[in-house]
């Protein structure tokens, strides 16, 4: 397993679409961190990642993405997940990330349900 993740990203209207391809620990919690708060930056203030690359998080993985969540609820802007496999979708839930950000099934309800 490598520890390298590939983070790239959208426009979609007024929100950004993250893709990761990886492994998400604290380098690429970092990495998706970055793309984040660059794309907050730049005016955008609702976020989907799309975790359809990515197979397996970390609990440091998971403390980084609750890090994003609070820059978004400061700038009262919205966070989504979308294409999770089932373990990540259940961990999520247990660790209370859900209660900040939606889990959406694929890509277009992600857009659809942040966009409303």
């Amino acid at each position: 397993m490598t520890d390298t993740l590939k983070v790239t990203s959208r426009h979609v209207g007024e929100l950004a679409v993250i893709y990761t391809e990886g492994y998400i620990n604290n380098q690429g919690g970092e990495e998706i961190a970055k793309a984040a708060y660059q794309l907050i930056e730049e005016g955008r203030k609702k976020l989907l990642l799309n975790l359809e690359g990515t197979k397996i998080v970390n609990s440091i993985g998971i403390s980084i993405l609750i890090e994003i969540i609070e820059r978004i609820l400061e700038i009262e802007g919205k966070l989504g997940f979308c294409r999770l496999t089932p373990t990540i979708s259940k961990t999520f839930h247990i660790m209370g990330l859900t209660q900040y950000a939606s889990i959406y099934a694929d890509e277009e309800s992600g857009i659809e349900g942040l966009s409303g």
